[in-house]
């Protein structure tokens, strides 16, 4: 119990109070500090020798992601952004016959559970139960309505939220930097770009449109993913459908999302009964939970409102020595 107890503080007291910062410069194998995938492994590589990762984003496989976790759920009340470098080496919009016109491609914020879910289907839009919870960042190659930036955040009942930045190229060849920022103080998500060193946007001041969150409905997000999605199950009529095949590299991704829920945590007894108590933060739940061989475990103390300051959960069952706890928070 006290090994446990000492690896929960030593993991949240070190970020608690603070944002935290995750930076990934693929220096070395992404696998071992967090990075997952998701669908289709051959759609990401990591190379060792330029110290990159190399994606393909390819329509005609299913959804796939090469993602981190966040190691929190974000809101609409949160702050956060995330960057990373992108270089395309070739994209092809139709690369389907069948589908001919454009298609996206893809980088952001996902809810894991929902972007994994069968029914997430990006080509369908707001037909998919599915399509919901995510910040991304999209582009879709000029098929004759002109080349376009997109950014799009979909709240958990499927209600879409996005800027379009038309007529605006991603070259081949280029290095582009893409920023994402979300503040809670004006409910605007900002879409920032360099390309080659400078600012790179629309005329006159090289901007992109903000996309402001006010009236969407609330998000929840838990990973950050480098996204292939696949084009199937598309609404409208069939010369509408759209296809990609891109090839590039991603590197340099930065992360910046609030502190853990939970931080300072302490095994404290009272007459014997122990008890867990750590920093809360409000607009959680947590909840105590009990075993005896870290396979199975029960509930000690049910869900409870986080409130912003030290919460105490003690096991109400007295339980017998040997007991293992950990704390559940969950963001409502």
């Amino acid at each position: 119990m006290k090994l446990l107890c000492s690896l929960l503080v030593w993991l949240t007291a070190a970020l608690l109070g603070r944002a935290a910062v995750y930076e990934e410069d693929f220096s070395s194998n992404p696998s071992a500090h967090g990075w997952r995938t998701f669908g289709n492994t051959n759609l990401f590589r990591w190379n060792a020798t330029n110290a990159n990762l190399e994606v393909t984003w390819d329509s005609s496989q299913s959804n796939s992601y090469f993602y981190f976790p966040l190691r929190t759920v974000l809101a609409k009340s949160d702050d956060f952004s995330f960057s990373f470098d992108l270089r395309l080496k070739d994209i092809q919009f139709g690369s389907d016959p069948s589908k001919p016109v454009t298609f996206q491609i893809s980088a952001g914020l996902i809810h894991y559970r929902s972007a994994t879910n069968n029914a997430h289907y990006r080509g369908a839009g707001t037909s998919s139960y599915g399509m919901r919870n995510f910040v991304e960042w999209d582009f879709f190659p000029d098929d004759g309505y002109g080349a376009t930036w997109a950014t799009t955040v979909v709240s958990t009942n499927v209600h879409f939220a996005l800027a379009h930045n038309a007529s605006l190229e991603l070259t081949t060849g280029d290095l582009y930097r893409i920023t994402l920022t979300y503040t809670t103080n004006d409910h605007t998500l900002r879409t920032t770009a360099m390309r080659n060193g400078f600012p790179f946007g629309l005329p006159p001041n090289n901007s992109l449109q903000n996309v402001i969150l006010t009236s969407l409905p609330d998000f929840r997000v838990d990973a950050f993913a480098i996204t292939s999605y696949g084009d199937a199950v598309q609404v409208g009529p069939r010369e509408e459908w759209g296809s990609i095949l891109a090839h590039g590299v991603v590197d340099n991704i930065s992360l910046t999302v609030p502190s853990p829920a939970l931080g300072n945590v302490a095994l404290k007894s009272t007459n014997g009964m122990p008890r867990l108590e750590f920093a809360s933060k409000t607009n959680w739940l947590y909840a105590l939970e009990r075993s005896t061989d870290f396979v199975s475990w029960e509930i000690a103390y049910p869900m409870t409102n986080g409130n912003g300051a030290i919460l105490s959960l003690p096991d109400a069952a007295d339980s017998a020595a040997g007991a293992f706890y950990r704390v559940r928070a969950e963001r409502p």
